[in-house]
């Protein structure tokens, strides 16, 4: 009859370890890493670039946000008929157990008016907004790095305040 206990505790262990593995795998949804560049005259917008860390479910990325800047922006830069342009992005998706990548001649973002106390402490509190069941706020702290030659100056050079708004449908990737 000691078998059968034995048998009878060690189904039920198994079953929770096989159930622990699966929560252990099932990695949430994050922003990893992020930096921001500045714009290469204080006039000029700072640029933006992360990677978020997709959950068990595809999300979508619907805004992110800074109380130590004036405006933050969703943009792609996109090649039409031979010419780079940048448009403003509504949404991106963020494939579950995939990653979203916001970087340099891709999807970016541009940031107004950073706020110097935020300058000088050399970093920007920002908070990523996503489209799951609670539209979920994850708070992420980005470095901000000074001008660089060659990058954050083209960025910054391009006439943001100009750009029209595309069609919402046409700003979704």
């Amino acid at each position: 009859m000691k078998p059968f206990a034995i048998l009878a505790l060690a189904v039920p262990a198994l079953t929770l370890t096989a159930c622990g593995d699966n929560l252990v795998a099932a990695k949430p949804l994050n922003v990893v890493s992020g930096h921001i560049v500045m714009g290469a005259t204080p006039d000029r917008p700072a640029v933006g670039y992360f990677r978020v860390q997709g959950g068990p479910q595809p999300v979508q990325l619907v805004a992110v946000t800074a109380d130590l800047a004036q405006r933050v922006e969703m943009h792609e830069s996109v090649k039409e008929n031979g010419v780079v342009t940048m448009k403003p992005l509504l949404r991106a998706d963020v494939p579950a157990k995939g990653e979203l990548v916001f970087k340099q001649g891709g999807k970016h973002l541009m940031i107004w008016g950073i706020n110097g106390a935020a300058v000088r402490a050399g970093k920007l509190p920002m908070a990523f907004v996503f489209t799951n069941n609670n539209n979920e706020r994850i708070l992420f702290d980005m470095v901000i790095k000074p001008a660089e030659g060659g990058a954050a100056a083209d960025h910054g050079a391009m006439d943001h305040g100009s750009m029209e708004k595309a069609a919402p449908d046409a700003a979704k990737k």
